[in-house]
């Protein structure tokens, strides 16, 4: 359903894709910003690779409930409220993307943003699926 564009003009890309093609016939699921907590608004906890993987689980929830998994996912952004804090984590990052994700690496777009609008919320992910 959705195939990697990496033109080799533009270099390898990595641990993202420079595009993703969707094949006709698929639904496309716009999932809002999730951040990292649970069912009752609590957050796993203030370290920035937590709040990652339950805010990436939280989008791959929704994309679940409507009958996709990571494979469906097209575009990903992620927002942080520090970039270097992200760097510094990039390997735990990493191990929790794979993790939920497995092999599969959407378009993606990483920004740094002043704040979230949950003031404890140190990222944010909203992806885009075709299901």
């Amino acid at each position: 359903m959705l195939t990697s564009i990496n033109p080799e003009s533009l270099g390898a890309p990595k641990g993202f894709s420079n595009g993703m093609l969707a094949a006709r016939g698929g639904q496309l699921l716009f999932v809002a910003g999730q951040v990292g907590w649970d069912a009752q608004g609590q957050f796993v906890g203030p370290g920035f690779s937590q709040q990652f993987a339950k805010a990436l689980d939280n989008a791959l929830e929704v994309v679940r409930a409507a009958g996709g998994g990571p494979q469906n996912i097209g575009r990903m952004t992620i927002y942080v409220t520090d970039k270097v804090e992200y760097s510094h984590c990039q390997r735990e990052v990493g191990q929790c993307y794979r993790e939920l994700m497995g092999r599969h690496f959407p378009a993606m777009a990483l920004v740094e943003v002043k704040s979230l609008l949950e003031p404890l919320a140190k990222v944010e992910i909203e992806v885009t699926a075709v299901i």
